[in-house]
């Protein structure tokens, strides 16, 4: 397995791009990691990635916490687009496989959906941040 934190990002990330009701609102290219502001909209970008380890479990498992950032960006429709992508994307990750390339989800977790004022009002921009905390499980 690769890294947890890059191991969730590419798992979230096949999940968004097979749901219909995600790409139905964001172009799959425009569903990425990155780090800064976007440049084409709307869009989801995964970003803030951090990994704890946790240990090891049993069977030459580990388990380790990850969580993860989705920057909903959107300027059409300003908030009402942003906000019916916010709820696609949580729709399609709690219907997530538990079992994943290299790893299991033991535990997904959306604990808080926050959603921003742009600094600059003039662009219209509006940007969400959906957390993502999970706890995964690999063989080493």
């Amino acid at each position: 397995m690769i890294e947890p934190s890059l191991a969730l990002q590419t798992a979230v990330r096949s999940t968004l791009l097979a749901h219909p009701a995600v790409t139905d609102l964001v172009q799959p290219d425009r569903i990425r990691a990155g780090s800064t502001r976007p440049d084409k909209f709307p869009c989801v970008v995964l970003s803030g990635a951090s990994t704890q380890y946790l240990g090891r479990a049993s069977g030459d498992q580990h388990l380790a916490r990850v969580n993860v950032d989705l920057n909903i960006w959107a300027i059409e429709d300003g908030p009402d687009t942003a906000k019916a992508i916010g709820f696609a994307v949580s729709r399609a990750l709690i219907g997530m496989a538990d079992e994943q390339d290299g790893f299991s989800i033991d535990q997904l977790d959306q604990p808080r959906l926050i959603w921003l004022r742009d600094p600059q009002p003039e662009l219209a921009f509006t940007h969400g941040i959906l957390e993502i905390a999970a706890v995964i499980r690999w063989r080493a």
